[in-house]
């Protein structure tokens, strides 16, 4: 129904963006909403997938229509729903996530919330060999991390990521086990979460 939405970016929150066109605010789920937060006040284009069923409308939004396009992939396995498929693309470069499918690493994928070992292996048996044209439009430093000068903005931006970690799905008990690896380092909101899943990933 919504290809994309051009609009101001009015809100960054843990779970979600609004986007303002025409004095509406489109409330648009993304991987990682923080990743928005440099756009805060400016026109950018979100590209949107519809989500509809009976207990759930919603709008997603992505960066581009690769993202948008393996979003959609994602949601024709069975077992992986928009929580789901959100928290894959937020976790690992996508790139990863392919390289996994394609070379059956289970154990790579099960690492993501709510991915066992059943939906690993149907995510490989519906996807492997069909995600070729991802590769090259994906950028390869998803995970490079802005560095931040204020102790206090450091934290309160840690604190942000974490409420962004928990709504992906991730346990407080594994949240706790990087904290003090967080603790190191003082970045930005969005900085502190792509550290977060790049050590989620490694564990």
């Amino acid at each position: 129904m919504y290809e994309y939405i051009k609009g101001n970016v009015e809100f960054v929150g843990p779970e979600y963006i609004v986007i303002e066109n025409n004095e509406i605010g489109y409330q648009i789920k993304t991987p990682n909403p923080f990743s928005f937060s440099a756009f805060s006040g400016s026109k950018i284009t979100v590209y949107t997938y519809h989500y509809v069923r009976e207990d759930n409308i919603s709008l997603y939004g992505f960066r581009s229509q690769d993202e948008k396009a393996l979003f959609t992939k994602l949601l024709n396995v069975s077992g992986i729903g928009p929580k789901g498929a959100l928290a894959i693309l937020a976790s690992g470069e996508p790139s990863q996530v392919i390289s996994a499918i394609e070379a059956e690493d289970e154990a790579f994928l099960v690492k993501f919330p709510g991915v066992g070992k059943k939906t690993a292996r149907q995510m490989i048996l519906d996807l492997k060999g069909k995600l070729a044209d991802f590769m090259p439009d994906f950028s390869p430093d998803l995970f490079t991390v802005e560095k931040h000068v204020a102790k206090a903005e450091s934290d309160s931006a840690m604190d942000e990521a974490i409420l962004a970690l928990t709504a992906l799905g991730y346990s407080e008990k594994e949240i706790k086990k990087i904290i003090p690896h967080l603790k190191k380092e003082q970045l930005t909101t969005d900085g502190y979460i792509k550290l977060a899943l790049k050590l989620l990933l490694k564990r």
